[in-house]
């Protein structure tokens, strides 16, 4: 059982370059979520030695990942804790980077499973008012250039049981901050992390 999660947010970068616009996007949406007094805890999935799923189905029965003892063991229990998760992840080949991929798989554990054809199946972290904010980065101007970046985000997190309030897509950045030359850009997300703050409160 999956105790009820806090009003606190996990701002997840899926960048591998360190001070970058994604980095930069969440440092905006944390000052959001700070000025409504709620507390926030920035990951950087690049600082985490983690494997991808190799879908062994084990966490059916184990309800947790029992493959690997790695990076994920400690996100886990932060993802648990906190009501609200802002992500933000640049394009790569039209979809999300391998570490925010392979972070999302490994969440495969949260996932309860029935015994019919084809499997009925539910979320342990669904029911708790869990909401999120999704943020993508594109180099190019439209919505077909960053592919699958944003769905490939929300359809998981939906589907594990969040709401997601707002979905903010930056095109046109690429040199490393450049975002940060953007002010309508990072008041944007500011917003998006007030606003995800005062609703899980």
């Amino acid at each position: 059982m999956i105790k009820q999660p806090e009003p606190r947010v996990v701002l997840v970068s899926g960048s591998p370059r360190r001070n970058g616009n994604s980095d930069a996007l969440l440092k905006a949406a944390r000052e959001g979520i700070k000025s409504q007094g709620v507390p926030a805890e920035t990951v950087f999935l690049r600082d985490y030695v983690y494997q991808p799923c190799t879908g062994c189905e084990e966490c059916r029965k184990a309800k947790t990942c029992t493959q690997f003892n790695d990076g994920m063991t400690l996100l886990y229990p932060k993802i648990e804790a906190a009501r609200g998760l802002v992500l933000a992840c640049p394009t790569h080949n039209y979809n999300v980077t391998s570490w925010m991929k392979s972070f999302i798989d490994r969440l495969y554990c949260y996932y309860d499973f029935t015994d019919s054809r084809p499997r009925k199946w539910s979320s342990r972290l669904a029911g708790q008012g869990r909401k999120a904010v999704l943020m993508g980065i594109c180099e190019q101007e439209g919505k077909s250039d960053m592919g699958f970046v944003i769905e490939a985000m929300q359809f998981p997190f939906t589907a594990l049981g969040y709401e997601v309030i707002h979905m903010h897509r930056v095109y046109k950045v690429f040199d490393r901050g450049l975002v940060r030359k953007q002010p309508d850009v990072l008041e944007q997300a500011r917003r998006f992390g007030a606003s995800l703050a005062e609703s899980i409160k």
